[in-house]
């Protein structure tokens, strides 16, 4: 009689363990999904913000380079402005590069990532 109560106690176990890591597998697929669908939605709104940006900075450099150009009367020599301009933007950016980028991404996927 104690032989089948032990054996019914080790089924009932088994049948909650089982039914413990399907629970959890459920979760960790469910969540795994959240922070996918967070991450890819914010890396696309990046883009199109990235895209539009692009958009603004490019037509707006090309009106300043002819700006510049009628004001210097060359056209070569505002255009050279403006990519000289860019130019010195791009070594600023490069040395800063790890305290702009790197480190607020990294803050945003560690929230998306760890937020229980």
């Amino acid at each position: 009689m104690a032989f089948e109560e032990i054996k019914n106690q080790t089924e009932q176990i088994q049948e909650h363990a089982k039914g413990y890591l399907e629970i959890n597998m459920e979760y960790y697929k469910l969540r795994g999904f959240k922070v996918l669908m967070q991450s890819t939605t914010m890396i696309v709104k990046f883009l199109l913000i990235g895209i539009c940006l692009s958009m603004v900075i490019l037509f707006g450099s090309i009106a300043a380079a002819f700006a510049i150009g009628a004001y210097l009367d060359n056209i070569v020599l505002g255009f050279l402005s403006v990519g000289g301009f860019y130019l010195i933007l791009s070594l600023l950016l490069f040395l800063v590069k790890d305290k702009i980028v790197e480190g607020p991404i990294l803050e945003k996927f560690s929230t998306i990532f760890f937020n229980e």
